[in-house]
């Protein structure tokens, strides 16, 4: 083992002792609790090595090390193979996303399962509608003058809008109702969708007009963005366990959470399925983000990217275990809506 390796397999020790400890790690304690090979005189010169170079660095009240942002990121660049998840959390997983009702029910259990996975905050992305494209609409009679309008979209999004026509109307008229709907919006993208909607009135026939009028306006609405459901959030509470890894900033990292303008922004710049994106602490372009680490993905049928999911925690985190976690419920989130 050439220096420069040394050197890592030392940075290595000092970030999984200060994980595990919350403790700054001394060379004595890596000798003794790390079978690095070398002696503590050799250990204690490494140690200064990597302190010049920025990967560690000393406390003030403490004799031991802590890695810096710059030490955790090159951890995590290191780590050439994800931290396979035990047989029984396979399993959790299974599981507990296997019994997911619909889309709603799929992301607020993925946001559950993540949070207790990793112990951290997990946030999921809800599937941003303008990558979207409409599945089919439903049409139901209720009463003879009352509607309900189902919406569903490729990506497993299902919305249901109660209608009051305000007339009468026939079973045959509410078919063919569905018909000229289905005929101009099944397979456009939703974007798309909603200025062929505001343009149906007027292409509709003189009897229907009122009706489709009512039911455009009732779409339209359901197919723009509805921001304030755009992300679900889940264990935020297991922030305030380590007060101390968020010195001064921990209120501040709550808000930024609350706001969820930070963290979309973030999991907004996911790129395809199956890839782990981690941020760390500094490299977090918004400013009460930076005691913190971001650990995301895209999830998605297939290559189809559909929104992005992920942990936001300290920077003392458990790098393998928590992008194990996320690689492995984004995959089975995948999968579940692939075989919807």
């Amino acid at each position: 083992m050439n220096a420069e390796e040394r050197r890592f397999e030392v940075l290595r020790a000092i970030v999984a002792d200060y994980v595990a400890t919350q403790e700054p790690v001394g060379s004595k304690a890596l000798v003794e609790r790390y079978n690095l090979g070398v002696s503590s005189a050799t250990v204690r010169n490494d140690m200064v090595t990597l302190e010049e170079d920025g990967y560690i660095a000393q406390p003030h009240t403490s004799a031991g090390r802590i890695p810096t942002d710059k030490g955790y990121r090159r951890f995590v660049d290191r780590l050439s193979e994800v931290k396979p998840l035990s047989g029984a959390e396979r399993r959790a997983i299974h599981s507990f996303l296997g019994g997911a009702m619909d889309l709603d029910d799929v992301l607020r259990r993925s946001v559950r399962l993540l949070a207790q996975l990793t112990r951290q905050v997990a946030v999921v992305q809800y599937p941003t509608l303008t990558r979207s494209t409409v599945r089919h609409l439903e049409l139901v009679s209720l009463t003879p003058a009352r509607l309900m309008l189902v919406l569903i979209t490729d990506s497993g999004r299902v919305d249901q809008r109660m209608v009051d026509l305000g007339e009468v109307i026939t079973e045959d008229a509410v078919g063919r109702l569905r018909t000229l709907f289905n005929g101009a919006l099944e397979g456009r993208r939703l974007a798309d969708a909603s200025v062929l909607v505001a343009e149906l009135p007027e292409q509709s026939p003189s009897e229907l007009r009122d009706a489709v009028t009512t039911l455009s306006m009732v779409l339209i609405d359901a197919l723009v963005e509805h921001p304030e459901e755009r992300l679900v959030l889940g264990g935020t509470a297991n922030l305030t366990r380590n007060v101390a890894d968020f010195p001064g900033s921990l209120r501040q990292v709550l808000e930024a959470l609350e706001e969820q303008v930070v963290v979309l922004k973030l999991l907004a710049s996911a790129h395809s399925p199956g890839t782990v994106r981690v941020s760390i602490g500094e490299e977090n372009e918004a400013e009460e983000m930076r005691s913190t680490s971001v650990v995301s993905i895209g999830y998605g049928p297939g290559e189809t990217l559909l929104g992005g999911m992920g942990v936001v925690g300290p920077t003392r985190m458990d790098y393998p275990s928590t992008i194990a976690a996320v690689h492995a419920v984004a995959r089975y989130v995948g999968e579940i809506l692939a075989g919807r």
